[in-house]
């Protein structure tokens, strides 16, 4: 987004719960944008995410809709998205009631599961791996 003021980029605006406003948009680009736009230790957060995503599925496809960076595979629909919270930065696994061992964030549909990164959490990262490279071969949801 351009400041009129001064022609330069103007700071994307954080929504309630801290989470950046990203124009919808497919590609590298917007969900760089958003990783870049996350606050404080959740920005890490987001690079070592995307890194891991795209190190365990190198096929993947990303977008940002409904200012959340998705994860798919191209004509297949997606298959993890990333939201930031004021206090943790949440992955939506959107059928990960089939993965194993389940994430363990319940949410109100049946086939979603939730992982929540608080800051300085450990992150067991062949866990997460795992998860994503089993998503990533589920069909995926089409939004």
């Amino acid at each position: 987004m351009v400041d009129k003021t001064t022609d330069k980029q103007a700071e994307p605006r954080l929504l309630s719960g801290g989470n950046p406003q990203i124009a919808k948009g497919e590609g590298d680009g917007p969900v760089q944008a958003y990783i870049a736009a996350m606050p404080g230790w959740k920005s890490e957060v987001g690079r070592y995410l995307d890194g891991l995503i795209m190190r365990t599925v190198p096929d993947a496809h990303k977008a940002v809709k409904w200012n959340s960076p998705l994860y798919g595979m191209k004509g297949d629909g997606w298959f993890l998205g990333i939201h930031c919270f004021n206090k943790y930065v949440k992955l939506a696994f959107f059928r990960g009631a089939a993965l194993q061992p389940v994430p363990p964030g319940e949410s109100r549909t049946v086939e979603t599961r939730y992982f929540h990164i608080h800051e300085n959490d450990p992150i067991d990262e062949a866990q997460l791996a795992d998860w994503i490279r089993q998503a990533s071969l589920l069909p995926g949801e089409k939004m």
